[in-house]
């Protein structure tokens, strides 16, 4: 898999000292463009419905209510960096 993405197998894991977010970027500049695309139409396709059920339920202005709070006490970063990393792991996937 290293070779894949442009990393030799003697370097150290190529997530070390990196963010989700730095690695994601990595990973998506370097792997198959047609997964990389797919797997963000994926994530805005479920930020679409998400919304939908929002919005349904009068709750849409919640949203932009909760990051600061969230951005506060790490809570946005968390869940931010889950998705990064359920990203990298569905495209490294399908790269393989």
């Amino acid at each position: 898999m290293a070779h894949i993405f442009g990393f030799d197998d003697d370097e150290d894991d190529f997530m070390t000292n990196k963010s989700p977010k730095q690695s994601f970027f990595e990973i998506a500049r370097t792997a198959n463009q047609n997964i990389v695309e797919k797997e963000i139409e994926k994530i805005f396709q479920r930020l679409a419905v998400a919304e939908q059920i929002l919005e349904e339920e009068g709750k849409l202005d919640e949203i932009d209510r909760r990051i600061p709070a969230m951005s506060v006490d790490g809570t946005l970063d968390t869940l931010t960096n889950d998705i990064y990393l359920e990203l990298m792991g569905n495209i490294v996937t399908q790269c393989e």
